[in-house]
């Protein structure tokens, strides 16, 4: 079968971002959260009175403040990928150090979050929903460090300039990594703070 020029040239422009490798991780990382959220459901099943009256003291404005700034965050890095593509090495250092701001901000409410909950008695063992919701943030919460060390990278990797088509695969596996970790973020904050 001949293709038309411009079917090959979108072929070509047209292309899974950043490396493999990365992407094998995210979707192992999608598998292990997707098993954990059915196995929370599964229980939520079983003691539904339990799992809803204890999702009723979480702080539904922290998590709605952190999934603000997780998408501005994802925005940021989307942008600063793009940015990087065009060769604007200022704008493309600025947003990843946005993408890298809001994540802080991110964790600065969520360490909050936790504090007042220690402070009020409910800790991981207090109940099973508790146990759910202290072990999916405080995995998602790792992500985010781990996310925020390589946005802090990317920016840094970015002032160097010399934008080749591999450091251009580099931006996109970063923050294809980041866009997991909001992914992940709005399946937890409809999971643990929004579902009725």
């Amino acid at each position: 079968m001949i293709l038309t020029k411009e079917r090959q040239a979108s072929r070509r422009i047209r292309h899974l971002p950043g490396e493999p490798g990365i992407w094998v991780m995210i979707c192992g990382d999608m598998m292990m959260f997707s098993i954990m959220f059915i196995v929370f459901l599964f229980y939520r099943r079983d003691d539904l009175e339990l799992f809803q009256s204890s999702q009723s003291h979480l702080n539904q404005s922290f998590g709605l403040i952190n999934t603000f700034f997780m998408l501005t965050s994802s925005w940021c890095v989307a942008m600063a990928v793009e940015a990087a593509r065009a060769r604007r090495i200022k704008s493309t250092v600025v947003l990843f150090r946005l993408g890298f701001a809001c994540g802080l901000g991110f964790a600065i409410i969520k360490i909050a979050e936790y504090a007042q909950e220690i402070s009020a008695g409910i800790v991981i063992n207090t109940n099973d929903f508790y146990m759910y919701y202290y072990v999916f943030t405080g995995i998602h919460f790792l992500h985010v460090l781990i996310g925020m060390g390589v946005l802090a990278f990317m920016a840094q990797y970015a002032t160097k300039g010399d934008f080749a088509p591999i450091k251009i695969g580099h931006f996109e596996s970063g923050a294809s990594f980041w866009h997991l970790v909001d992914l992940l973020w709005i399946a937890l904050f409809a999971l643990l703070y929004l579902l009725k």
